[in-house]
Order: C-alpha cells, then sequence, then structure tokens
C-alpha cells in the first residue's frame, strides 16, 4: 500500500516534465517561425529600400547588389543579367565589391538566358580568380564540350570532378568527352556512375549503349539499345544501333524487327531514316527474303537516287530473283551453297565419270573442291575454287590456288566468280593450266543445272 502512494508522485513528475518539454519544443518552432518571417520581412523591406535608393542613385553598388541577389534568387535570369552586368562595369572602382560572385553570377545568369558567349568569357574570368569553384570548372566544360573541344572539355570536368564526385550532369559529359577522345573504358565508368545517379536520363544510357558498343560489350550493348527502341526521342537510333548489332551477329530476323520498329516513329531524321530503310532492305536480302528487300531498296532510290551503293545492290538482286541458283550460290546457307558447287563441278564433264574426293570452306569466302575425273580417253585430278563474290578476285587468290593445284598433284584447275578477275589474275594464269570463270558464263552454267 505503502509502495503505491509513492508511485503517484512520480507519475506526477514524469507528466510535468513532458509537459514541459512539449512547451519548450513548441515555444523554438514557433521562435523558427517567427525568425522566418522577420527574415522575410527584412528582405522585402532590404529589396524596397534598395529600390528606393537606386531610384536616386542607379549606380549605388550595395542596392544594386540586393536587388541582383534578389533577381537571381528567384531565377528572373534576365534582370539578374542587367544588374549583375551593372554591377560587373561597378568592381573597377567599388573595392568592396565581391567580384569573384558577381562575375559567377553574370555567367551562370548568361548561361541560363542561352548566352553562350558571354557565359563561357565571364566562366574563364571567374576561374582566373578562383580554379577551385566546382560551378565554374562544370560550366566551361560543358560549354568546350557544346564547341567539340573535347580535350578541354575532358580537362575542366576532370576538375570539377575533384570537387564534387556525385553530381550527375558532370558524369554525363565527362563520360561523353572521353567517348568523343575515344577512352571508352574510362566514358564507360563515368556514364554508368551519371546512370546510378539518375537513372531517367535516356540519353545517357543510350551514350553508355554505344561505349559498350566500342568496348566490344554487344550483348550490354544491345540490351540498352533494344530497351531505347520505343523511346520517342532516341527510338530510331537505338533501333538502328539495336538492329546493326543484329546485323552484324547475322541475326537477320530480329535486325530485321529493330529496323522495323525504328520506322514506325514519328518525325524521324531525314538521315536516320533512310539508313533504318538501308539496312532493312539489306537485311532481307541477306535473309534471303529478296523481293522485299528490293522494295525497300526501291523505295529508298526514290527519296534519296544517289544513297550509298543502293543502286548497284537494285541491280545486283534484281539479277538474284531471277536465277534461283545464283541466289543460293552468292548468299543463301553454307551446306546449299556447297550443295550446289558439287553439282556444278560434276556439270562441267557431262560425259566423264566424277568423283569428288574433298571438299574444304574457307570461312564465307570461298569453297574448294577435289574431284577425279575419268573419261574414255583421259583422266586426271581437278581442283575447282568457286568464289562467293560479286567483286573484284585478284592475283592473290590465284597464286593460292596455283599452290595448292601442285600440293594435291592435281593437273588441271578451275576458278568461279559472280564477279570478275583482275587484269594481274588474267596474266597469273596465261601460262598455267587455271581456267577463269566468270560473272555471266558462271550464271548461265547454274541456269543450265535445273534444265539437264
Amino acid at each position: 500500500m505503502l509502495d503505491s502512494f509513492m508511485f503517484i508522485p512520480v507519475i506526477v513528475l514524469l507528466t510535468a516534465m513532458l509537459l514541459m518539454g512539449i512547451g519548450i519544443t513548441l515555444k523554438r518552432h514557433g521562435a523558427s517561425r517567427e525568425k522566418k518571417r522577420f527574415k522575410s520581412k527584412d528582405a522585402a523591406a532590404a529589396l524596397k529600400d534598395a529600390n528606393r535608393r537606386l531610384a536616386q542613385n542607379p549606380k549605388d553598388a550595395s542596392a544594386l547588389t540586393v536587388v541582383a541577389e534578389a533577381y537571381f534568387n528567384e531565377q528572373n535570369w534576365e534582370k539578374a543579367f542587367k544588374t549583375y552586368n551593372l554591377l560587373q562595369e561597378l568592381c573597377a572602382t567599388e573595392q568592396d565589391l565581391d567580384e569573384f560572385t558577381i562575375t559567377l553570377r553574370l555567367a551562370l545568369s548568361a548561361i541560363k538566358l542561352k548566352n553562350y558567349n558571354v557565359a563561357y568569357k565571364n566562366f574563364l574570368i571567374a576561374r582566373s580568380m578562383r580554379d577551385d569553384v566546382f560551378e565554374v570548372n562544370f560550366n566551361l566544360g560543358y560549354l568546350e564540350y557544346m564547341k567539340k573541344n573535347f580535350e578541354k572539355s575532358a580537362g575542366y570536368l576532370s576538375q570539377a570532378r575533384t570537387l564534387k564526385t556525385d553530381h550527375p550532369m558532370m558524369l554525363k559529359y565527362l563520360g561523353l568527352s572521353l567517348f568523343k577522345l575515344m577512352r571508352f573504358n574510362d566514358a564507360a565508368q563515368f556514364l554508368k556512375q551519371a546512370m546510378d545517379l539518375d537513372p531517367s536520363d535516356k540519353e545517357t544510357l543510350f551514350a553508355l549503349g554505344q561505349t559498350y558498343q566500342n568496348l566490344n560489350r554487344g550483348d550490354m550493348a544491345l540490351k540498352i539499345f533494344t530497351h531505347l527502341r520505343g523511346d520517342p526521342v532516341l527510338g530510331p537510333k537505338a533501333a538502328l544501333s539495336a538492329g546493326t548489332q543484329n546485323f552484324t551477329s547475322r541475326q537477320f530476323e530480329k535486325a530485321i524487327m529493330d529496323f522495323e520498329i525504328g520506322l514506325r516513329h514519328e518525325n524521324i531524321e531525314p538521315k536516320v531514316k533512310e539508313e533504318l530503310i538501308y539496312r532493312l532492305g539489306v537485311s532481307y536480302i541477306k535473309n534471303q527474303a529478296i523481293p522485299q528487300g528490293l522494295k525497300h531498296l526501291k523505295d529508298l532510290q526514290d527519296m534519296n537516287p544517289g544513297y550509298k551503293d543502293v543502286a548497284a545492290l537494285i541491280q545486283q538482286y534484281s539479277e538474284l530473283n531471277s536465277n534461283k541458283n545464283l541466289q543460293v550460290y552468292l548468299i543463301s546457307e553454307t551446306s546449299s551453297f556447297v550443295a550446289l558447287c558439287r553439282r556444278l563441278s560434276v556439270s562441267m564433264f557431262p560425259s566423264a565419270k566424277v568423283k569428288v574426293v574433298n571438299i574444304s570452306v574457307n570461312k564465307n569466302e570461298y569453297a574448294d573442291i577435289l574431284a577425279e575425273v575419268y573419261t574414255a580417253k583421259w583422266e586426271d585430278v581437278v581442283l575447282f575454287r568457286y568464289m562467293r563474290t560479286t567483286g573484284s578476285v585478284g592475283e592473290l587468290i590465284l597464286r593460292d590456288l596455283n599452290s595448292k593445284i601442285k600440293d594435291l598433284k592435281a593437273g588441271r584447275g578451275f576458278c568461279f566468280t559472280a564477279g570478275e578477275f583482275t587484269d594481274g589474275a588474267r596474266q597469273f594464269v596465261e601460262a598455267r593450266l587455271i581456267d577463269l570463270v566468270e560473272k555471266e558464263s558462271l550464271r548461265q552454267k547454274l541456269e543450265m543445272l535445273d534444265r539437264g
């Protein structure tokens, strides 16, 4: 019972202390609000007083300082620029003015107004006074980047980074500058840091994808470009980059999808649109859908008749479109190409028995077929080389063929191409048992295969 009576005063005491603490806290908050209110009143009063003094003396330096700061804090850049410009003119005679702050804020106001020449000049002046201020180095780096002076921009931005390491725009433009300087490892590092700080910056993400592409990190680049294909601004370029990556990997169906997604966007830059159509047409052709490829190439030719090699491609693949065996020879998978070359080798000696004894393929460039040929009057070993090109075949290829003929102890050789042979190649075979079969003769022989 006694313990209960002793417990009651303790509760009363704790309650009183709690109420006292709450009262003190409320008093402090009230004092803080009151202080802010007085500060606001003081600022308004100071601005009113400054304007009154300027009405009497437009060059009152202290009054101009108050007004300029008010405009700057309100982000009224045009009025801030004009006022700081007046203050800068007074710095020569008014020793009490903070010339560095005036010059810096004049430059910051100018850059907000996109008056880049004035901004650049004043940032340089500010840096001559102090080179350890982030805003000065960052903005000079940005302006040098805009002027395409990438060495200078990287220098200023690197200095800015020593002063502040977590500024996303600084990291972005430092990464972009290093990308332009082809320092891709460093560029990737800073662009990645910028993305970590601001994941919504799609321009930085696209640049990171380009950087990965140059670092041969194709999978990471492709992931970024595929993600950005639907973006209304970067989508066309991202689709072009994704499609190019898939095209290089011979993923032609995926490349076609990328390019078609890119072309669905509105307001595509003309150069990007032309390249999307061009690569879409070539991708269809590589995917053995020649009619669709020709359609896109002809559409592009109507838009821009002189674009790249469009005219030559249309001529070449229009011919291919009418000769299925020529299609197989040039663009089908290796197994179909080799099977066709085997049939062609046998057809070269229609009244003989031809036994193919060896087949070798050099990447996607050519196939060599070694055959034993038996006729009623003679028998021999013949080496056939089938060049998978529509371009010029030179002497080096024939020198290699001649050496192989000797090594295999073949008595004769043939070299086929869907293009033509150079003069040097023709001269080389004049005294050798190597026959050259060029585009027109090859086309006729391929057409005859299905007739016989």
